[in-house]
C-alpha cells in the first residue's frame, strides 16, 4: 500500500476542498492514487460539499419538537428558500430536531449523534444532503427547556409544514395545573414572544449592557432638553421603566388584549387554574438573524467568468 504522506494530503485538499480527514481516507481507500481520490470523492459528493461551504446560507428552517416537559428549536440553513420548500430537507430538519429533543438542546451533542437510520451522524448527514440537493447547508443552533412540572409550549410562525417555519418559539410554564390549561396560555404566550421579541424574561434577566446603553442615550437626549439635573434623574426613571416594558416579556403589554401585562395575564391564569404558574423561560429563533447576507454584484460575477476566474 503506497504511503499516504502530509504533502499528498495537503495535495488533494488543495484539489477539492475537502476536509483533511475525508482526504485521508480518499487517499487510503484509492492506494495513494490523487486522480482515483479526487473522483471518490466527487463520487461521495464530499468535495462538491466542501466547495459550496463558503456560499451564505441564510434561508432554510426553524423547526421545533415538545415532549411534555421538555421542548427544543433548531436551526437549519440553507442558501435558497427553495430548497426550504424541499420534502428531502423538510424531513432532514424534522430529524435533527427528533435528535435534538434527545439531546436536551445540546448543539454538539446533536452535531455528533447518530442520524436516524443512516449509520452517519447528523453533521455527516448534512453534508451528504449538501452533495444531494447541491446547495451549501448548515445546522446552525440548538436550543433547549425544561421543567420539573408543567410543560413547555411550541409556536411556529410562518409555518412551512406542521412544526417547521421562519420564528419557532418555545415557553416553559412550571406548574401542577391541568395540562389543557398550561397549553392555552403557553400557546398565546408563545404567539406574543413571535411578534415582540422580547429581550429577557424579566428585569432581573435583562443583559446589563443593553441597559447601559439605553440609559447613555436616555440621558443624552435628556441633557439636550436644557433641563436641571434633578428633573434629568426623574425623566430617566420614566424612561427607564417605558423601556422595560417594551423589552421585558413579563412586563410587556400582552398584544393578544393590548392592555393586560404578561405577568398578570399569567397571574389571572393562576388564580383560574387554583395552581401556581410560573413562566420560567423562552427561546425565540427568528431564521436567519444575524447572517449578514452577501450582495451579489452580478456584473462583477459575469465579468469574473469572463475571465477564467
Amino acid at each position: 500500500m503506497a504511503q499516504i504522506t502530509a504533502a499528498l494530503v495537503k495535495e488533494l485538499r488543495d484539489k477539492t476542498g475537502a476536509g483533511m480527514m475525508d482526504c485521508k481516507k480518499a487517499l487510503a481507500e484509492n492506494d495513494g492514487d490523487l486522480e482515483s481520490s479526487v473522483d471518490w470523492l466527487r463520487q461521495k459528493g464530499i468535495a462538491k460539499a466542501e466547495k459550496k461551504a463558503g456560499r451564505v446560507a441564510a434561508e432554510g428552517l426553524v423547526a421545533v419538537a415538545t415532549s411534555g416537559t421538555s421542548g427544543v428549536a433548531v436551526e437549519v440553513n440553507s442558501e435558497t428558500d427553495f430548497v426550504a420548500r424541499n420534502e428531502q430537507f423538510q424531513a432532514m430538519v424534522k430529524n435533527i430536531a427528533g435528535v435534538a429533543l434527545a439531546n436536551k438542546g445540546d448543539f454538539d451533542a446533536t452535531l455528533n449523534a447518530a442520524y436516524p437510520g443512516t449509520g452517519r451522524t447528523v453533521g455527516e448527514e448534512i453534508k451528504e444532503a449538501i452533495g444531494t440537493i447541491g446547495e451549501n447547508m448548515n445546522f446552525r443552533r440548538s436550543v433547549g427547556l425544561s421543567v420539573n412540572k408543567g410543560i413547555v409550549a411550541s409556536y411556529i410562525h410562518s409555518a412551512v409544514v406542521d412544526g417547521m417555519g421562519k420564528i419557532a418559539v418555545l415557553v416553559a410554564l412550571e406548574s401542577e395545573a391541568d395540562e389543557a390549561t398550561l397549553n392555552t396560555l403557553g400557546k398565546q404566550i408563545a404567539m406574543h414572544v413571535a411578534a415582540t421579541a422580547p429581550a429577557s424574561l424579566s428585569v432581573e434577566d435583562l443583559d446589563p449592557e443593553l441597559l447601559e446603553r439605553e440609559r447613555n442615550v436616555l440621558i443624552e437626549q435628556a441633557r439636550e432638553s436644557g433641563k436641571p439635573d434633578n428633573i434629568i434623574e426623574k425623566m430617566i426613571e420614566g424612561r427607564i421603566r417605558k423601556y422595560y416594558e417594551e423589552v421585558v416579556l413579563l412586563e410587556q403589554t400582552f398584544v393578544i388584549d393590548g392592555e393586560t401585562k404578561v405577568s398578570k395575564i399569567i397571574e389571572n391564569a393562576a388564580k383560574s387554574a387554583g395552581k401556581d404558574i410560573k413562566l420560567v423561560g423562552f427561546v425565540r429563533l427568528a431564521l436567519g438573524e444575524g447572517i449578514e447576507k452577501a450582495e451579489e454584484d452580478f456584473a462583477a460575477e459575469v465579468a469574473a467568468t469572463a475571465a477564467g476566474n
